[in-house]
Order: C-alpha cells, then structure tokens, then sequence
C-alpha cells in the first residue's frame, strides 16, 4: 500500500512538473510571437516611412539587405511563436520537435548575424562613411541613388557632411562643382527669413558659417538613434535568452509525453 502511494505521488509530481512546463514554455513562445510581430513592424515601417528613412537604408546595401533580414527573421519567429504555443498547447511531439529545430536554426543565425556584425563593424566608423563622401558624392541635382541618399539624409537630420562640411574639401563634389565649397543640402535656407533665401543660399555655397549646416551627420544620426540602438541591443539578448529557455522547455515537454 505504501508503494502505491509513493508511485501515486510520484506520478501525480511528474504531472504537476509536465503541466507547469507546458505552460511555461506557452507564455515564452507568446513573447517570441510578439518579438516576430515586433520586427515585421519596425521592416514595414522602414519600407513604407515617408520621412525618407528608405532612401537613406537604400544607399547601403549591408542596411538594405538588413532590412529584409529583420523581416524575415519576424515573420519566421511569428510563426515560430505560434507553432510552439500550439505545440504546448496541443502537447503534439511533432510540433515540438520541428519547434525545437526551427528555433534552434533561428538561435544559430542570429549568433552567426551578431559575430559578422562584430567583424564588419569598421564599416561603420567615421572614416569609412568620410571617404565614401569624398569618393562618391556628387552634388544636389544628381540622380545618383548614393549622391541622392546623402541629400536625404542632410536634410533630414540637418546636417552637412560626415564630421563637417569641411569633408567636401578634396572631394568628388569639389571637383564638379569648382565654385562651391558645400552642396545645396547643407543650406540653412528653411531656417532663414524667404527674403533673403536667394542670397543666404549664394553666401551658403561659397562657404558662409552663418548660412550653413555645421555639424557633421555621423553625430546628428547617432544621438538620433543612440537610444534606439541601445534598446535593440538589449531586446536583442532578451530575445536569445528567450529562445533558449523556449528550446529547453520544449524538450522537457517532449520527453515528458507518454
């Protein structure tokens, strides 16, 4: 009787265990689901912005094929949130395993992603983004997609250059356009009286501190998304940590069905 019991209790422990796994692992694939939903929004929002964020991801095509990158990593951990809620839900092995296998495919590119990002950082320095302009940057009137992404982006954060406009000094754009020390982009004319726009844009071009944008766009950008960045990256361990503690509990519930 004694042994009846205690394999009574046993299997009533083992019950509790496999019913709290279960749920466990429903509320960890419910924050993936919302973490793919996440992503799908911020790669929708950069195709479809208005504010000419696309024109400044196009010129890059390391960020444009990012870009999609973040989609399809959302629609796949949307889906991948879903079958594993199902496959909790359900407790169908099944849908376990091709959730374990998905999530840890999934788990190894975003390491692989965050190891190449870590090696191809130098293409993000100032230097880098310095010589680019010097090299390639051609002026205002151009239907250049690199010239026309730096346009935007000078007019959107206003600013004027990398680090300054003294950037446009032995530069491609100097080249061409011989009598003009900055493009037309690093104007301040939106900010100057309409009566003298003609000659502050004039005064502009040959060089006037009074009639320009002076700060570089390399530091406009980062405060502009120096938060952002930050929060991605946190959300980004979040995410990893997530989806390990996602991949153990599925296993657990996998060898726990009878």
């Amino acid at each position: 009787m004694g042994l009846g019991e205690a394999s009574a209790r046993g299997t009533s422990i083992d019950g509790d265990c496999l019913s709290c796994i279960k749920y466990l692992m429903f509320v960890f694939n419910f924050l993936i689901f919302l973490g793919g939903s996440f992503l799908l929004g911020v790669g929708v929002w950069v195709l479809v912005d208005p504010t000419g964020f696309r024109e400044i991801v196009a010129t890059n095509p390391l960020l444009f094929t990012g870009v999609y990158i973040i989609l399809v990593m959302g629609g796949m951990l949307f889906l991948l949130g879903f079958l594993g809620c199902c496959g909790a839900i359900r407790q169908n092995k099944c849908l376990l395993l091709f959730f374990f296998m998905l999530i840890l495919i999934i788990f190894l590119a975003e390491l692989a992603a965050a190891i190449l990002a870590f090696i191809f950082r130098e293409h993000l320095t100032r230097e880098y983004f310095t010589k680019e302009l010097k090299v390639h940057y051609q002026g205002y009137n151009n239907s250049d997609v690199f010239t026309g992404t730096w346009n935007a982006i000078m007019n959107t954060f206003d600013c004027c250059g990398v680090n300054s406009p003294e950037d446009f000094e032995d530069s491609l754009f100097r080249r061409m356009n011989p009598n003009e020390m900055v493009p037309a982009s690093c104007c301040r004319g939106g900010n100057l009286p309409v009566e003298s726009g003609l000659v502050s844009q004039e005064n502009c071009l040959k060089g006037n501190m009074l009639f320009r944008k002076n700060k570089g766009c390399y530091s406009a950008v980062v405060d502009y998304f120096e938060l952002y960045i930050y929060v991605a990256g946190a959300l980004a361990i979040v995410a990893l940590t997530i989806e390990l503690f996602a991949m153990v509990f599925a296993m657990c519930l996998f060898r726990g069905i009878q």
